[in-house]
């Protein structure tokens, strides 16, 4: 495992995500939604099938799943997510969507608990209850300064939550690549269902910002998988949390967006929680067998 390449290349793939969704915001301005998000999924099931058929073991056995409703719940999952999210980006812009979801990773550590039976000590439901603090700092429900739709954003993380936890359920008796392929495969059958009626003729000025779409998609996906390719996953995981600054670095420059003093802290309460919750699971004991 070379952890230092490995940390180099999360960083870049996080920070294609980022251009990725400020380019989603971009076009889910001018198009449909659903049309935008159907593109993206055409893009990463292309990729994904692309990989299966380099493989020894071909485009049959990234099908073969043992859990195959469970994969179809997950796929479900992350469509409705991305969607929401790419709608709110629309409402409440990048940064004010993200500050948010950033909460996501302590709702998958709460629902860790009873749904795959870890242990949680008092200090991962505290890091829970930081973060939900720094979620009502953002919100401030009550000041009229947010509207209904500062919530969506909080909705997709509890998909995201559910589809993560989801993942590491199946994990324990799915192989990887059938986890990988399923989400993009079935995402882009359900995606083209529902996005093809919205269908809009592209303009001649947009297809470059499309093309790039496509392209970024792509990138980001293969950095992240040869990320995990070459490193382990606690060794990368907290850089995630930089997808963070490249939003607001991009939300500020190209769509004039402003990071407000409430949403900074609460989004650094969420985030320094978050960290401190992944540092705890890095310190616990392993249990020998």
């Amino acid at each position: 495992m070379n952890n230092r390449k490995g940390i180099l290349l999360m960083i870049a793939a996080i920070a294609a995500f980022a251009v990725q969704d400020a380019l989603s915001r971009l076009l889910a301005g001018q198009y449909n939604t659903l049309m935008v998000v159907m593109i993206r999924y055409w893009v990463f099931a292309a990729f994904v099938i692309t990989l299966a058929l380099r493989r020894p073991e071909g485009l049959r056995a990234a099908l073969r799943s043992r859990r195959p409703a469970a994969q179809a719940l997950r796929a479900t999952l992350l469509v409705v997510e991305i969607c929401v999210m790419v709608y709110a980006y629309t409402l409440i812009g990048l940064i004010n969507a993200h500050a948010v979801f950033a909460v996501c990773p302590l709702i998958v550590v709460a629902l860790s608990g009873p749904i795959l039976g870890e242990k949680l000590t008092w200090q991962r439901w505290a890091t829970v209850g930081v973060g939900l603090i720094g979620v009502l700092i953002i919100l401030r429900p009550g000041q009229g300064v947010f509207s209904w739709a500062a919530l969506l954003p909080l909705i997709t993380a509890l998909f995201f939550a559910a589809y993560s936890v989801l993942t590491r359920l199946t994990a324990r008796e799915e192989a990887f690549f059938p986890s990988f392929f399923w989400p993009a495969f079935l995402g882009a059958i359900m995606m083209t269902a529902l996005g093809l009626p919205q269908w809009q003729p592209i303009q001649t000025a947009d297809a470059p910002i499309f093309a790039t779409y496509a392209v970024i998609s792509i990138l980001s996906n293969w950095l992240l998988q040869k990320t995990y390719e070459v490193a382990e996953a606690s060794a990368v995981q907290p850089f995630a949390y930089l997808h963070f600054v490249f939003i607001a670095l991009l939300g500020i420059t190209f769509f004039d967006e402003h990071l407000a003093l409430p949403v900074l802290i609460g989004a650094a309460l969420i985030i320094a929680a978050g960290i401190y919750s992944l540092l705890q699971t890095r310190a616990a004991p392993k249990v020998s067998r």
